[in-house]
């Protein structure tokens, strides 16, 4: 995957989560060239980020597919189309033409294209920061943890009280040496059952708990909490932290770019183009009458979005792309 400085393509495709990497396979099918750009350093979007080894049921032709899994079936479906990648990259400027879109990411990085495709999800999305821990960042704090096995062995601390952090905890029994969650209060976010789950497990849950310090020298050795209560304080040997804390969302500088919007989405049509010449938008981004926020309506989305792009890109082109099965 590359990143460079100057790019001309066909197609952009913003946002790299399951819509706009399927977006991408879309975009190389029809024959077109296709960049990804995304504010996150690995393909996947929210999936990867937040629930990479949860079970997801709704995906046709997979009665059950794990997120990472699924991410990265993705990615080697748009890879055999050889997109451009860049990654780390988030879409600061956009410029319009009769004949082109130019697109300048936050490092500078600009694509010229003939039509875009913004499947960005939620739009742009950090982590919650936990307070004080800016020096741990790659030190063994991490704010989601996209693959298991780095946890292997390891006395985990998760901190938080939502899905993310309670799915770690299940996800992460017999791969870490010891699990411990700390939650501010004694209710939770997460689903009731994934809760009771932890709860009758081996995983010890300090409620009405905040972390105080995180200690260690090159890497974290342990953190100190306190009861919020009574301000009671242990220390709890770790060498990793998992600040689950959930993730702010904003459209960023989407917001300037004129794009019609309606509570933080992209108004969008039939043909999900906005309101913006040669500017399409797919997936949990966009809204319409009727929209349903599902991972499988954002793939449909999607190509639908690149089908109704291909006009602009190749006026000699039909939107209907043919049966892929008819195809060797």
């Amino acid at each position: 995957m590359t990143s460079p400085t100057e790019t001309d393509v066909d197609l952009l495709i913003i946002g790299a989560g399951p819509a706009g990497l399927y977006g991408a396979y879309y975009a190389g099918f029809r024959g077109f060239s296709v960049a990804i750009m995304d504010s996150l350093i690995e393909p996947g979007g929210q999936v990867a980020a937040m629930y990479p080894e949860k079970d997801i049921f709704d995906v046709a032709g997979f009665p059950v597919i794990k997120g990472q899994h699924l991410v990265d079936n993705l990615v080697e479906q748009a890879g055999q189309f050889h997109p451009t990648y860049l990654l780390g990259h988030r879409a600061e400027e956009m410029d319009l033409f009769d004949d082109r879109v130019e697109v300048t990411s936050h490092k500078g990085a600009t694509v010229t294209c003939k039509a875009v495709v913004i499947t960005g999800g939620i739009g742009t999305f950090t982590p919650r920061p936990l307070p004080d821990a800016d020096d741990w960042e790659g030190r063994g704090l991490q704010y989601f943890v996209p693959k298991l096995d780095v946890m292997a062995d390891k006395d985990v601390l998760i901190v938080g009280g939502g899905d993310s952090a309670f799915d770690w905890a299940l996800n992460l029994r017999g791969i870490a040496r010891s699990l411990t969650i700390v939650h501010r209060r004694d209710r939770f976010r997460a689903h009731e059952t994934t809760v009771k789950e932890v709860m009758a497990s081996d995983v010890e849950v300090l409620t009405f708990h905040e972390v105080a310090r995180i200690n260690g020298a090159e890497h974290i050795e342990s953190v100190e909490v306190f009861d919020n209560r009574t301000d009671e304080r242990r220390t709890i040997p770790c060498q990793a932290v998992v600040a689950a804390l959930g993730f702010t969302a904003d459209l960023g500088p989407l917001k300037k770019w004129g794009l019609e919007q309606d509570k933080r989405q992209i108004v969008v049509d039939t043909a999900m183009q906005t309101n913006l010449h040669r500017v399409f938008a797919a997936g949990d981004i966009t809204t319409y009458d009727g929209k349903v926020k599902l991972i499988s309506v954002g793939f449909g989305e999607a190509a639908t979005a690149v089908n109704n792009a291909v006009p602009l890109i190749d006026p000699d082109q039909g939107v209907f792309p043919g049966h892929s099965s008819d195809r060797k």
